[in-house]
């Protein structure tokens, strides 16, 4: 890691919470986050949540976000959540392109690099996901894989676009279901997207934050943290567990 990246601990709470559960959550993330801390840490939780995730973290260094944005600004899209909304919740982060995403409402990366300019063109900073899914990664095109999914960003939007988001490999084959790629197997991926960076401008592979998302515990976040290309990780079920997500975090810096 150079001087210019920061580690980010990012939690991705996907379709869980209620009011309840959320203040006693945030309270104890509140009080244990160290305010000082080297790492930054955010949540993106479900949209009816943010109002309410905006008035208890508004004093407090942890920053928050949504989990999904239109590609649209506004219009008749019912049921979509344009980033301007966002913005005015208060969100510094918005998830693009995960997998689930991907997978379950037919996301192409075409439609992923919108988002992330709809994000973008508010100030927001989108974490853009990537990953393979076992059967590619057992077909060895994992890079392949990741590569495309990185250059149509770039196709669609100029490299410019990935200095201001936040990358995340996810190999699919590891989110919620307790398998973890090698700290060795994160960083090999890790380091072919910090070459791909480095083909667009140099400046990129320095200063983009690269996270590893995927079954991150506390008791394996430090090793996936010590790896030279990971800047930090994409949580799932651990950060919805305040202990959890505390070491996760304290494992950063």
């Amino acid at each position: 890691m150079t001087e210019m990246r920061s580690k980010l601990v990012a939690g991705n709470w996907k379709m869980h919470g209620s009011l309840t559960e959320n203040e006693g959550l945030l309270g104890a993330l509140k009080i244990g986050f160290a305010a000082g801390s080297q790492a930054q840490c955010a949540v993106c939780v479900p949209y009816p949540f943010l109002g309410q995730v905006q008035a208890l973290l508004r004093d407090s260094p942890i920053a928050w976000g949504a989990q999904d944005v239109s590609e649209h600004a506004k219009g008749a899209y019912t049921g979509e959540v344009s980033a301007s909304m966002l913005q005015e919740f208060g969100c510094r982060y918005v998830i693009v392109g995960h997998s689930e995403r991907r997978a379950m409402h037919a996301e192409n990366s075409r439609l992923v690099a919108r988002k992330l300019r709809a994000a973008q063109s508010v100030g927001l900073r989108p974490i853009l996901c990537v990953g393979e899914t076992l059967a590619e990664r057992e077909r060895g095109v994992t890079e392949a894989v990741v590569s495309a999914q990185l250059i149509a960003v770039v196709e669609e939007l100029g490299a410019d676009a990935l200095a201001q988001a936040v990358i995340a490999y996810e190999p699919v084959w590891a989110i919620g279901t307790g398998k973890t790629a090698s700290p060795e197997q994160a960083q090999a991926v890790h380091a072919s997207i910090r070459a791909l960076l480095r083909r667009q401008d140099a400046s990129l592979a320095d200063s983009v934050q690269i996270l590893y998302g995927g079954s991150v515990k506390a008791g394996n976040a430090a090793e996936l943290f010590g790896m030279p290309d990971i800047d930090g990780g994409l949580v799932g079920g651990a950060s919805l567990d305040a202990k959890e997500f505390l070491a996760i975090c304290q494992a950063a810096g």
